[in-house]
């Protein structure tokens, strides 16, 4: 299920907003800037869907975004909790960071968290499966896939290189919920 949660940045004991309808949490991201939309198949993928299948599915809506935004690349990112580098993988996410562009993921399975601190809150984001989210270029962020990852996810990228991150250095992500905290687990 998808959530929102929204903390004053300089606590996390408790939030002081929380959102689950789409509406809603569209509303309060577009606030930040942050897009977020859900989006529906073409056609059903079974979860052995390649990469080129999942692309294919979903290519009306891909090709809206490429247009609108100027994509140069799409793929297929899939993380499951037999990775045999989870671990280092989630570490690395886990720390706070920019990137000179866009941060756009659709969640395809699974869940992940994405945390975005902007205007001394952080915006604690559950994306579930349809789950489009948009984090604009230089906007501080960290994301949690959990200890177990389950996900597949479609990402957008105007630049060939991909994924590159600029660390804050700042350690807020240790202060914050995890996927794996009880308010977080499905249930």
């Amino acid at each position: 299920m998808s959530e929102l949660r929204i903390y004053q940045e300089a606590s996390a004991a408790r939030a002081e907003a929380a959102y689950t309808g789409y509406e809603d949490i569209r509303r309060a991201l577009d606030k930040i800037g942050v897009g977020f939309e859900r989006w529906e198949a073409s056609k059903q993928l079974d979860t052995e869907a390649s990469q080129d299948e999942v692309i294919e599915a979903y290519r009306d809506a891909i090709d809206r975004l490429m247009k609108a935004y100027g994509f140069k690349s799409v793929d297929v990112i899939s993380l499951y909790a037999s990775h045999p580098q989870k671990e280092a993988m989630r570490d690395k996410f886990l720390h706070e960071h920019t990137h000179d562009d866009f941060e756009v993921r659709f969640f395809v399975e699974g869940e992940g968290l994405f945390n975005i601190r902007k205007d001394g809150h952080v915006y604690a984001m559950r994306c579930a499966q349809g789950d489009l989210i948009s984090v604009p270029a230089n906007t501080t962020h960290w994301f949690d896939m959990g200890p177990n990852p389950n996900l597949k996810a479609i990402r957008l990228f105007t630049t060939p290189e991909g994924w590159v991150a600029n660390f804050t250095g700042d350690n807020i992500a240790d202060r914050f919920p995890r996927l794996e905290a009880p308010h977080y687990t499905a249930g």
